[in-house]
């Protein structure tokens, strides 16, 4: 099976952390290592329903997994696809850094031929 895309990946993890909600639960999961859904939503405001889908959004993008228990699932953060996220903005952002080098040596020059 071949790897998946990098931007597709990343893609994923920029959905799942775009809201306020899933970023405080990966946040408190990386605090805590682990926690089942019910301890996490003493800590939000919001309810154990709405935190088990926010998880799940999380584990959709491979940012979280869980394990049994008991009775109960524990949630705990996985970090690859955060890492890999992180890769393609340090390698989007190396571009960028490039070309407005080559545009401030370029408008550097402008300047320098200027009466």
């Amino acid at each position: 099976m071949p790897a998946a895309n990098p931007v597709d990946a990343a893609d994923a993890v920029f959905a799942a952390l775009s809201d306020s909600t899933r970023r405080a639960l990966y946040a408190l999961l990386g605090q805590h290592g682990e926690a089942t859904a019910t301890d996490l939503a003493r800590e939000l405001p919001v309810s154990r329903q709405a935190v088990q889908k926010h998880l799940g959004t999380l584990a959709g993008a491979g940012l979280v997994a869980t394990r049994r228990s008991g009775r109960e699932v524990l949630y705990h953060p996985t970090p690859g696809p955060m890492s890999e996220a992180l890769e393609w903005m340090a390698e989007v952002g190396s571009q960028w850094d490039d070309r407005l080098a080559a545009l401030d040596r370029q408008l550097a020059r402008g300047r320098s031929l200027s009466p």
